[in-house]
């Protein structure tokens, strides 16, 4: 791996501190544009050890993570990568329409997470140049197809990676994500143990979710009246399971904005991977 940071490396240096970047990608910071080749291994994931820099604002990233690209067909997905000591389990993050892998809330979810010995793994669904386009025309968002499909693939190398492939994978879907989580793990039953949902749409998923076969928790706010009676809907077309399940969180709307209703999220989506991943070694049943 190359990186030709020329006259920029004096600025770049005390500037950044964890990122990943594409062939000829540039970032600002401070107002000063910084261009960055890099010249990438087709089957591996890059990893850079600088900070991840987005709509010219510095994103903190947890000291534990490390930003990566990971190869599906002709793109790359960025993704942050987490793995606690001893994990035996993976929580994959698909994150909603109009968000990325910096979703503040995926973010304090999957900290919750790694806290109790769960990797993660939080990307995103669209490449930049899509988020672009996906920005004015809100076309690609709700292309459930896609972001399934990209999900999937995603599934399929962390199967593979060899820093993963023997961690059991769990789904994590916010909104329209956790449509594709759930296609994702009818398509994958063999590599996705468990799935949780934040406020989902599954209604999205209809067509896949008879073949849902993953303990599935489906957690919605109690001010979300719409969101609640499409995921009790759905719930009625999942295969009858006693590892199914609904909560409702009280007075907490579709963003879960209202005081520790999020830390509520946290809490459940924890206990839910822990109990079908496992816990790490080092950190115990939560």
């Amino acid at each position: 791996m190359e990186l030709g940071f020329g006259r920029a490396r004096a600025l770049a240096e005390p500037c950044f501190s964890r990122g990943v970047y594409d062939d000829a990608v540039k970032w600002v910071y401070n107002g000063c544009a910084i261009n960055l080749t890099v010249s990438l291994a087709s089957t591996k994931a890059m990893q850079i050890d600088t900070i991840s820099v987005t709509n010219n604002e510095v994103i903190p990233v947890s000291p534990m993570s490390r930003e990566i690209a990971i190869p599906i067909d002709a793109v790359q997905l960025m993704g942050s990568l987490t793995i606690a000591d001893g994990a035996s389990g993976i929580v994959v993050f698909a994150h909603g329409s109009g968000s990325s892998r910096f979703s503040p809330r995926n973010r304090f979810v999957a900290d919750t997470l790694n806290d109790a010995g769960l990797a993660t793994l939080l990307f995103d669904l669209l490449t930049e140049e899509e988020e672009a386009v996906d920005m004015i025309t809100a076309e690609l968002r709700f292309d459930i197809g896609l972001l399934a499909d990209r999900l999937i693939e995603v599934i399929d190398w962390l199967v593979a990676y060899e820093e993963t492939r023997h961690l059991k994978i769990g789904c994590f879907g916010a909104s329209t994500g956790a449509a594709a989580a759930l296609i994702a793990a009818a398509a994958r039953p063999q590599s996705v143990y468990a799935v949780v949902s934040r406020g989902g749409r599954p209604d999205l998923a209809e067509g896949a979710l008879s073949q849902v076969t993953a303990p599935t928790l489906l957690i919605v706010g109690g001010y979300d009246e719409f969101v609640i009676q499409l995921n009790e809907q759905a719930l009625k077309n999942m295969p009858p399971s006693k590892d199914n399940k609904l909560v409702i969180v009280p007075r907490a709307s579709h963003l879960f904005e209202e005081p520790g209703t999020l830390e509520e999220v946290a809490r459940l989506a924890r206990d839910w991977f822990v109990k079908h991943l496992g816990a790490s070694a080092t950190h115990g049943a939560a």
